[in-house]
């Protein structure tokens, strides 16, 4: 084969592809899916970690990372839908031929607007083939987007990581690089994105055009664009591109919008994601987290009914905790929150004696600032580090409930008020139990 793409034998070797490139749509459709379906139970177990752990930023990428496969997984499957109707079109299209309109025998108004509006059955098949195409290569310009806007994210993440820690710059000159950086990758974000959505509108002004430029080559490999960028021209210059890719933004939100809708059926008996004194969520107890993607909420004990004399309470770590050890007690507070990111690669974790002892001032701060009832008695809180059975970091205690009565118990954990000028404590969280002895 001929790779001169100018040769007439390269131009016949692609017009060759085109007529046969379904099969080959078809079949990496079909992969596509099966990987997407595969990928669907980590993402939901990274989801509800986030979410559960309180990790802000990993939430919303996860969330995008959801989005995106939810478009991926439709865009796929509309695919394979229409090329699987595309194909039963041209089975019938060998059996029958084309539409005849006189056989149908009706009226001339009907005939006339059928054969305007439906046209024959040739159109039909090559609208659809059409379609296919363009939402087969519609569903990978998805993909690179999302992978261009991750690159960009780690890109950010690594010149944070080379100026905090590499570099191990501080105060006014660390500042002032961060700032640099924001506006940097905010400006090029914001005109990108502005471009995207207007399909080239700053490249047209001749001098908004100059403004762009230098952005418009940064970006080309920050994103990847340089991979896939004659795809979107190509799109770009076709009307009937532009127009299928204008159709498919409101299906994606009616994605989103119709995965959050439910259907009520009590005035006052409602799901909730919290225990109260009247309803008890499966995730604050320990053997009810069966599956995967079942994480435990703020506290856990470990079942609805206990049945031994003590009451094991796990308190789950997040940045809040933390945050709240620091307001208690100043002297914990490190002069650089080395909260962030970090590499194992450069990483060396030193244990000093000053550490261990400042980890002993950590957790008794933490066992003055959280208190915890069981009804109207106040039990003292005697916290350790510890993690879970899922492997999740937080902190355990147990409690002696010999001489609580059977029956039916009331388990709150108060935290530090939310509000500085409020004294009394909030209630992190309350969680119902029985106690019945063997």
């Amino acid at each position: 084969m001929n790779n001169d793409y100018r040769s007439p034998s390269f131009k016949r070797w692609l017009d060759k592809l085109q007529q046969e490139s379904w099969q080959l749509e078809l079949i990496i459709s079909g992969f596509a899916i099966y990987a997407l379906i595969l990928a669907y139970e980590p993402i939901s177990i990274n989801i509800s970690e986030a979410m559960n752990s309180q990790q802000t930023i990993k939430m919303i990428l996860w969330f995008i990372v959801f989005i995106s496969w939810a478009i991926f997984i439709f865009n796929l499957t509309l695919h394979i839908v229409l090329r699987g109707l595309w194909i039963g079109a041209l089975g019938l299209r060998y059996v029958s031929g084309d539409i005849d309109y006189h056989k149908l025998n009706y009226s001339k108004k009907f005939t006339k607007h059928l054969k305007k509006r439906v046209g024959t059955f040739d159109r039909y098949i090559a609208r659809l083939e059409k379609y296919c195409s363009i939402l087969f290569a519609i569903s990978f310009l998805v993909f690179f987007y999302i992978l261009g806007f991750f690159t960009i994210l780690l890109t950010l993440t690594g010149l944070s990581y080379f100026v905090t820690e590499v570099l191990n710059l501080k105060g006014i000159l660390k500042k002032a690089i961060g700032i640099c950086m924001v506006i940097l990758f905010g400006m090029g974000i914001l005109l990108t994105f502005i471009d995207f959505i207007t399909m080239g509108y700053l490249k047209k002004n001749k001098y908004i055009s100059l403004v762009y430029y230098p952005f418009y080559r940064l970006f080309t490999y920050l994103t990847l664009s340089f991979l896939y960028r004659p795809l979107v021209y190509n799109f770009l210059d076709n009307k009937f591109g532009r127009r299928l890719s204008l159709m498919l933004l409101p299906s994606y939100l009616a994605i989103i919008f119709f995965s959050t809708l439910y259907y009520q059926n009590s005035n006052y008996i409602l799901k909730t994601d919290i225990s109260s004194e009247v309803y008890s969520y499966q995730n604050h107890y320990e053997d009810l987290l069966i599956e995967k993607t079942d994480f435990g909420k703020i506290i856990t004990i470990p079942s609805k009914i206990i049945r031994t004399p003590y009451l094991q309470i796990f308190l789950y770590y997040t940045e809040q905790i933390e945050d709240h050890v620091f307001e208690s007690n100043k002297n914990l507070k490190p002069k650089e929150d080395l909260r962030s990111f970090k590499s194992d690669f450069v990483n060396i974790n030193i244990e000093t004696n000053n550490k261990k002892d400042l980890r002993l001032d950590y957790l008794k701060t933490l066992n003055e600032i959280y208190s915890i009832r069981i009804d109207s008695s106040k039990y003292k809180a005697d916290f350790t580090i510890s993690t879970n059975s899922k492997e999740r970091l937080g902190f355990e205690t147990f409690l002696n409930i010999r001489d609580l009565k059977e029956g039916k118990h009331i388990l709150r954990i108060l935290a530090p008020p939310a509000d500085s000028t409020q004294v009394a404590n909030d209630t992190l969280v309350t969680i119902p139990f029985w106690h019945f002895k063997d």
